[in-house]
Order: C-alpha cells, then structure tokens, then sequence
C-alpha cells in the first residue's frame, strides 16, 4: 500500500484555539468572493509598497462606513516616511482601491528574529544572494535562539541548492516544534526565493512560542 501524508497549514490548524483570522468581516454569500479578491489586492499592494519596511502581518478589518487595515512591520519608519508622506500616500492608493474609507495603525515588531515571515524572507533575500542556505538557515536559528523567547525552530530549504542538477533539501533545528499540538503557539511561513543558476528555492519557518490556549478577538 502507497504511503502518503495529508499537509495542513499549521496557522489555519490553530484557528479559533490560538489564532485569529487577519480578514475579519462578514459577508453575505454574493458578497464573499469579491471582498475576498479586494483582500488579497490589499495585500499585494501592502506587501510591495512596503517590502523595505519588512511587513510582518497585514490585518484586514472590515467596519460598517471604513476598512481598518493594521499593519505590523519590523521598520515603521519606513513607513511613515518623511513628515507622514508615506503612510498617506499609502492611504490614498489603499483608498482609490477599496473604494471606502481606510484607516491604517502601524505596529511596530519588536522582535523580528522570531517571526516566521521575516525571518523566512531574510533566508529567501540571502538565498538570492548566492549565500549558501544551510548558512542562511543556521544564521536565522541560531539568532532566534538567542532571543531567549522561543521553544524551538525549524527552517526547511529546497531546491537546486548551489545550482546541482537535482533539488534536494536543507533542514536545520533548535528546540522543540510540535506539528500536531494545537494548544502550541505555531509561526509559521513559506516564501520563495529564485536563485541566479539556481532556479527557485522554497523556504518555510517553523516558530514555536510555548503553549498557548486562547487569541485576541478585536
């Protein structure tokens, strides 16, 4: 008999234990697929315009006359820009979009070596700079390790690592990471990095934060 294994994403595994939705509104089954699509379209736009701030989370809030948009990100300078040029020419282009009023609340990251997505980005963004990615990965781990505010990591790498001709993969561990706990408080991301004669490599990110029963419902 075949043997195979069914994958779950760990942040949807936990939805409702000890994970929140980042699109939070309601919607009438007409509506759903468009608000959806205009979610994903706000993202995009976040992820680009901000890419040099490192975009942590992007939380959609949908109110009965705004959208709330709150974004949490590693550099909020960045953001904000010189004299708030930035986050209100953010604002315009969020608004041109939806078509609505948009606030947007910055949140600043205080610990950006223990967040799966910037973490997984910084491995893709060394990756893409022809640094070896076992190095990559064992540099990320070993920096979150030292925070001192984690059970545990794992960093996957696949892919044509310095360019042979099969894809393999790189992994490297610290610490515990539970797959099947929900009550664990799972990080996790995947990103892509595409490597000059190389070809493109996947990067996921396991973060373990300890056990955690409950999430935020604002």
């Amino acid at each position: 008999m075949a043997r195979g294994s069914h994958k779950v994403n760990p942040i949807g595994f936990r939805i409702g234990v000890n994970k929140n939705w980042n699109s939070r509104w309601y919607a009438t089954k007409e509506e759903y697929a468009d608000k959806f699509l205009s979610d994903k379209k706000v993202n995009k736009l976040i992820e680009t315009k901000l890419k040099a701030a490192g975009v942590a989370s992007v939380v959609i809030k949908r109110l009965i006359n705004k959208v709330l948009i709150e974004i949490s990100v590693a550099r909020p300078g960045v953001v904000i820009g010189r004299g708030g040029a930035g986050i209100n020419s953010l604002k315009d282009e969020l608004t041109k979009l939806l078509k609505t009023n948009v606030d947007i609340k910055i949140f600043e990251v205080k610990n950006p070596d223990v967040v799966a997505k910037l973490v997984a980005e910084n491995i893709a963004l060394q990756c893409e700079k022809r640094v070896n990615p076992k190095v990559a990965a064992s540099k990320a781990v070993e920096a979150a390790k030292n925070t001192g505010l984690i059970k545990g990591i794992e960093v996957w790498v696949g892919g044509r690592i310095k360019g042979a001709e099969m894809a393999r993969r790189e992994r490297v561990r610290w610490g515990v990471v539970p797959r099947h706990t929900i009550r664990s408080d799972i990080d996790y991301a995947f990103t892509e990095a595409h490597v000059p004669q190389a070809g493109k490599h996947g990067i996921k990110v396991w973060i373990n934060k300890g056990e955690k029963s409950s999430y935020s419902i604002d």
